[in-house]
């Protein structure tokens, strides 16, 4: 007793209560992905309350000094659904789309019940005193421990605010168009009953607009069901805006969707718009789901909904070295599949893996916030086989029967730590894996200071050659890139037939109001995406420096040295002919093996004669702008050049950013994009804008563009542009030879496509 109450008051100073401020790491180990369910439980610092498993936290005593800890450790029992039997209230479904709100998804409610077993250890002799032996010590000294021990108990831990942070998916704004909806006038009254979609005869998902009275069916969801998109299509051809959702109407109000602003609004003047068509909205009751109660069912769904993609396939579970399960934290399913990537890779695994005990023994005093020792306690996790073990199968847990496979980790500490200040990963909404792969690496860049980068293997460099077609004189340039940007070329389909009985069968079907017959997708072979990507494009208006004057000019595309791992994005959207964005539902048939070397380039010929190097003509604002043809090379001459030091600015195509400036979009978004893009056009600005609305680094101004230190910086950031969510690796095996880069883990996740209506939890491997 006397031993205890010593060594308690020789810690007791270092005790504390956590104030408001204070990140309490209850719930996962700064080093490693023990938590308190782990079989050693977890150690709780009472001073910094970092959390740390049993093989660090001597480790972390060593370092700091630091001695009392609260050894934390959770016994989970499963929960019965039906809590009759206790007592309790039946738990109430969720009524709407919200984590952390009245009605919403519960994210303090455990899905099972714990045994916790809580005691203060004292280092370094592991000293452990009972809770009940504090009954025994001075007052004083009992209260404050007591009090410090309960705070951390009762405090929410730094993951679980990371989740709880409230969020709700049915926070909507007035239309801008509510107050002054034009509605024609001779429309039809709408019966109360029995709608049916006016162009394919669908019974369900139908909308009413709120202008002209057409009754026409939703949208499409991915997994097949919803309706033809009818509604959409008709907003297309006519620009009336408005459309509530038929069987939503009560009341209190209803489902109304804003085609123009691409979001769920309020209508205040729902009622006087309703009655327009003779429905009364005070008696008119609710029929069909909201959008939100099927993003909720969507939500709960979900794990039902991934095992109907493998259904039919006995899958063999595996486990040990590699084969690491990361649990998907609702939305994290792009971080989850690049990660396991990335660590698949040796460089990554050398980097990180293999030198986790110099990252760990250089790490901060706290390590949560180090970008390399979380990086390595990722890559340690996944490769080491520690956490890839068969679930433990607890008495009643039917749940573990079934799926059979392991606990895996949970990333939570990591996703905090690389999304912290970042515009998309900073949130919980769903994002694209290929733009989350660039801010990656970006990150990776800037903490590896002096020492090896193992980015250099996605690193390759692009030769581009613009030749003037009428002095036929050529310039070369080289850009870097770490993602190989793919076009689809739907020429290139091998099912053309099939593709045109299907379009015939289905304007038939619309003519005849049935349903669309079977999607029949384009099956476009890779060597053409290929093939497009090297093919000559026509620049207009170029200026020539062998003409002093504009011309006409091919641009064409090869690569001037091949990475060790190449990296594929298949550019899956396009643009119609109303310049609205769509996505191309192609199938491409990738090859396991890739011989490059037909798009080598060879820099100049012996046959060729260069561009001279003169600067295009300065231009006052009275003067018409040209062209320019720089593509970002790094000689000192180049815009792109850290040498660069001239004090003008660039020569944009002002025709291009005012075509960009008239569709809406905002002028230093347009000057940008026809920098950036080296004044090639107003379709590859348009897919820069588009693909870089809401990137941080838009944010800067012109002027800064300009500034070549800047110019440097973004030539990395913007080497790849974000156009669609389907990329994948390759892993180079010689001169220019690639082969197919899986493992029998990554099967399911090299190629990645993300639908932002799942955001529910599920396993992945």
């Amino acid at each position: 007793m006397a031993d205890m109450k010593d060594a308690l008051l020789s810690v007791l100073p270092t005790i504390r209560v956590p104030r408001a401020g204070d990140r309490v790491h209850k719930d996962e180990c700064a080093f490693s992905f023990h938590t308190p369910e782990s079989d050693t439980g977890l150690y709780i610092c009472m001073n910094t309350f970092l959390g740390f498993g049993r093989p660090f936290v001597e480790r972390y005593f060593n370092k700091t000094g630091q001695r009392a800890f609260l050894h934390f450790k959770r016994i989970p029992k499963p929960k019965s659904d039906d809590s009759s039997s206790s007592g309790d209230p039946p738990r109430k479904k969720p009524t709407r789309l919200a984590i952390g709100m009245e009605g919403g998804f519960d994210m303090a409610e455990d899905q099972c019940e714990y045994e916790e077993m809580v005691k203060l250890v004292i280092l370094p002799e592991f000293l452990e005193i009972q809770r009940e032996e504090l009954l025994e010590l001075p007052e004083m000294v009992r209260d404050r421990v007591t009090s410090a021990i309960e705070a951390i108990l009762s405090a929410d831990s730094a993951s679980r605010k990371q989740e709880i942070q409230a969020w709700d998916g049915e926070v909507r704004q007035v239309s801008k168009h509510a107050f002054n909806l034009p509605q024609l006038e001779g429309v039809p009254r709408i019966p109360p009953c029995g709608w049916k979609c006016s162009v394919c005869d669908l019974r369900e998902n139908l909308w009413l607009n709120l202008t002209d009275g057409s009754i026409l069916c939703g949208r499409r969801y991915f997994d097949g069901s919803g309706g033809n998109n009818h509604a959409v299509q008709h907003y297309r051809e006519t620009g009336y805006p408005l459309a509530v959702k038929l069987g939503t109407i009560t009341p209190d109000g209803a489902d109304v969707y804003s085609y123009d602003e691409d979001d769920m609004v309020l209508d205040p003047s729902l009622a006087e718009h309703l009655s327009h068509f003779g429905i009364d909205m005070m008696k008119m009751q609710k029929t069909d789901k909201t959008m939100t109660e099927l993003e909720i069912d969507m939500n709960q769904r979900i794990g039902e909904w991934e095992l109907i993609q493998e259904s039919g396939v006995q899958l063999q579970p595996l486990y040990g070295h590699g084969y690491t399960g990361i649990r998907n934290l609702g939305n994290s399913c792009y971080l989850n599949s690049t990660m396991q990537v990335l660590f698949s890779i040796p460089a990554f695994q050398q980097k990180y893996v293999e030198r986790m005990e110099q990252i760990f023994q250089k790490a901060p005093t706290d390590p949560t916030q180090d970008f390399n020792t979380q990086v390595a306690k990722l890559g340690n996790a996944l490769l080491s086989g520690e956490y890839s073990k068969p679930a433990v199968e607890r008495e009643g847990d039917a749940a573990s029967e079934q799926k059979g496979l392991q606990d895996g980790i949970a990333p939570r500490m990591f996703k905090a730590l690389v999304g912290k200040g970042h515009q998309e990963f900073s949130t919980n909404r769903q994002q694209d894996a290929q733009e989350f792969f660039l801010h990656f690496i970006n990150m990776v860049e800037r903490n590896c200071r002096s020492s090896s980068n193992p980015n250099e293997v996605f690193r390759f460099l692009v030769e581009e050659k613009i030749k003037c077609l009428v002095s036929q004189k050529v310039k070369y340039t080289q850009r870097v890139e770490y993602i190989l940007q793919l076009p689809v070329p739907m020429e290139a389909a091998l099912n053309k037939e099939e593709l045109s009985i299907y379009e015939q069968n289905r304007l038939q079907a619309e003519q005849e109001h049935r349903p669309p017959p079977e999607l029949v997708r384009a099956r476009i072979p890779f060597a053409s995406c290929l093939e497009a990507f090297a093919a000559p494009e026509q620049l207009d208006e170029f200026w020539s420096a062998a003409l002093q004057a504009k011309s006409n000019a091919l641009k064409t595309s090869r690569f001037a040295s091949f990475p060790d791992y190449l990296v594929i994005q298949i550019k899956k959207f396009t643009f119609g002919l109303d310049w609205v964005p769509k996505k191309l539902d192609v199938s491409i048939d990738v090859p396991e093996e890739l011989d490059l070397s037909q798009f080598r380039g060879g820099g100049l010929q012996g046959d060729e004669e260069e561009l001279p190097d003169v600067a295009p003509p300065l231009v006052t604002p009275d003067e018409p702008k040209g062209s320019l043809g720089f593509y970002g090379n790094d000689d000192d001459d180049s815009y792109c050049s850290p040498n660069f030091s001239s004090p003008t600015s660039p020569v944009l195509d002002e025709s291009v950013v005012t075509q960009l400036v008239e569709m809406g979009f905002p002028a230093e978004a347009c000057r940008k994009a026809v920098y950036y893009t080296g004044n090639s056009g107003a379709e590859a600005a348009m897919t820069w804008v588009m693909s870089h609305m809401d990137d941080p680094g838009n944010n800067l101004c012109w002027s800064e563009i300009i500034d070549p230190r800047v110019v440097k910086e973004q030539r990395v950031k913007c080497a790849a542009l974000l156009v669609s969510p389907l990329f994948f690796l390759m892993q180079h095996r010689n001169s220019a030879h690639f082969v197919y880069h899986t493992k029998e883990v990554f099967l399911s996740c090299v190629i990645l496509a993300v639908c932002p209506l799942i955001s529910g939890a599920s396993f992945e491997m």
